[in-house]
């Protein structure tokens, strides 16, 4: 699957008295009526097991210029602050985190979660979304592309 390249997102959820924040490239569209997404999920994951505990995320799909930002919610990036200060974001309507500068969120209410292996494959209905501008933020041979993608040696 290295060889496909995939769109990053950050899945941002409440959990306990803060936000956690998750990098996923796992996600697509489902249906478009009624509006249903996916996201894979680790199954033994914090964020997985807050998104069941409140059944509602935010997804924001990365612009290409947002790398530090996946970087950090993928657990590669010095957190000095565990909050999300230091990430621009604002505040959804329903009162979870979206990227600053996303090139589309999705507000999401959890429909289900199906066991696929070391994973869960977490359906929701999409409540709310907006379209951003820029390109998006590519995974692809196991790294991060901010632009075009170089053949690999």
């Amino acid at each position: 699957m290295a060889a496909v390249p995939a769109g990053v997102a950050v899945v941002s959820v409440a959990a306990g008295t803060g936000f956690r924040g998750l990098t996923a490239s796992s996600f697509a569209s489902v249906s478009l009526e009624p509006p249903t997404l996916l996201v894979c999920l680790d199954s033994l994951g914090l964020t997985r097991d807050a998104v069941a505990a409140t059944g509602r995320f935010n997804l924001s799909v990365l612009e290409r210029g947002q790398e530090f930002v996946a970087e950090r919610f993928a657990g590669r990036a010095p957190q000095v602050d565990p909050s999300w200060r230091e990430v621009p974001h604002a505040l959804g309507a329903n009162g979870l985190p979206v990227v600053r500068g996303a090139v589309a969120w999705f507000e999401c209410e959890l429909r289900g979660l199906h066991p696929a292996g070391d994973h869960e494959i977490v359906l929701a209905g999409v409540t709310a979304a907006q379209l951003g501008a820029g390109r998006p933020l590519l995974y692809f041979g196991g790294r991060l592309h901010a632009g075009v993608i170089e053949e690999q040696a």
